[in-house]
């Protein structure tokens, strides 16, 4: 089959919900809520372009379930169903022309900016690593039953998201976010029945998915994002990881979408010309396609990969090897929100995407301009404007340094009023 035709093909998921082809636009950061944590019209806006250019299923970024713990400024908190007019709006717009929207769920523990948060929680009170110190403070260990109130946050905004007509949700348990602490032993420390052994790590997040599915109901999509490993001494593996995926596969999980890294080694925010990526990974594009490979002599439940994918052919090998489903794309629908839709058409494609560098190495090795940049053409897609495709480099950063340290304050202002 030609690298169209492999794409187009739609994809059933066990519990018989149709995603219509094989693209899913991976969940970024937007940014986009009010100053007070609220959707908006920007957001409708934002997706509806995405749906419009193409992929089967867009997963929305990093809704909060707690207006407390936020990750950055304007992130959207969805606690109850205060909003429910703008999430149902959200969501038609994602659904547009037959495709699927599932609304990311997150809590970011420790991952909270002082700027925002003098108060930070997480399994073990464990502070960054110093270079990271000036910018997070040194959480407190959670109690107990500050862990069931999550729990049931978690849930509570599932069920507001299936009400408001999103197709799915999708639980954040990558990339250093508070699901993703409490399953690592090197931020989760605890001796209780949270901590400890790896049973009692994934205890968490097994408890989030079950009050989920106990909420939403076996039709509604439960995904979740999982890190491969965390490339951090002491911390999540690769065989912890392969654990997790069987015992949420055991539980009746819809679709396991594969990533890597946290805040202290951002592995899932290096562009594919690192030099930290090997050769075998950049000819087969997919940063985690081995681990998919390795999922799937486990299981076969629905996978998708993000991370690295740059043409159409590099996409089409990945879904006909089998290790993956879906291939999850991020900045390349950033840079180009229609490539979906010109690769279904038969077009030959390599991404716009490039490594975004300032020149200054602390800033590149936390790859600050990786995210800052696209957050900005994120920004510009949203207000109806095209985006752009090339580097402005360290200017580029210092504005979007300015305007979140100015979101920081006036979300500090808000909140003490």
């Amino acid at each position: 089959m030609t690298p169209s035709e492999l794409m187009s093909r739609p994809f059933t998921l066990p519990n018989g919900s149709v995603i219509p082809n094989r693209f899913a636009k991976s969940a970024m950061s937007e940014t986009l809520g009010s100053i007070d944590n609220h959707p908006t019209k920007e957001l409708i806006t934002l997706y509806r372009a995405w749906a419009d250019g193409g992929a089967g299923l867009s997963i929305t970024g990093n809704v909060m379930i707690d207006r407390r713990h936020i990750g950055e400024p304007q992130n959207v908190v969805v606690e109850d169903e205060a909003d429910l007019d703008l999430l149902k709006s959200w969501a038609r717009a994602g659904r547009g022309g037959g495709k699927q929207i599932w609304m990311q769920l997150n809590h970011p523990g420790k991952q909270s900016p002082k700027m925002l948060n003098r108060d930070p929680v997480s399994p073990s009170a464990i502070p960054f690593k110093k270079d990271l110190r000036g910018m997070f403070a040194t959480p407190r260990a959670l109690t107990g039953p500050e862990i069931d109130d999550i729990i049931r946050r978690f849930a509570q905004a599932a069920a507001v998201a299936k009400k408001a007509g999103f197709d799915g949700v999708q639980i954040h348990g990558a990339h250093g976010y508070l699901v993703s602490q409490f399953l690592s032993p090197h931020h989760n420390q605890r001796t209780d029945e949270w901590g400890g052994s790896a049973a009692n790590r994934r205890r968490f997040v097994l408890s989030v998915y079950r009050e989920i599915r106990k909420a939403c109901g076996r039709e509604f999509n439960v995904g979740i994002k999982l890190n491969s490993a965390d490339f951090q001494r002491g911390g999540f593996t690769e065989d912890e990881s392969l654990a997790v995926i069987k015992a949420l596969v055991a539980e009746g999980i819809d679709l396991v979408e594969i990533s890597g890294g946290n805040y202290e080694n951002p592995a899932m925010a290096k562009g594919a010309g690192s030099e930290e990526v090997k050769a075998s990974t950049l000819a087969r594009e997919a940063y985690f396609l081995e681990f998919a490979e390795k999922v799937r002599e486990l299981t076969d439940v629905p996978l998708m990969v993000t991370g690295g994918f740059r043409t159409e052919r590099g996409m089409a090998q990945a879904i006909d090897s089998g290790a993956t489903d879906l291939v999850g794309l991020a900045r390349p629908l950033v840079v180009e929100p229609d490539l979906p839709t010109r690769i279904m058409a038969g077009d030959p494609v390599t991404s716009a995407v490039k490594p975004i560098k300032t020149g200054l190495r602390m800033i590149d090795d936390m790859a600050l301009m990786e995210v800052s940049w696209y957050t900005r053409q994120i920004g510009r897609i949203a207000r109806g404007r095209a985006p752009k495709q090339h580097d402005r480099g360290l200017l580029s950063l210092m504005e979007v340094l300015a305007v979140m340290a100015t979101r920081g304050v006036r979300t500090r202002l808000r909140a003490g009023s």
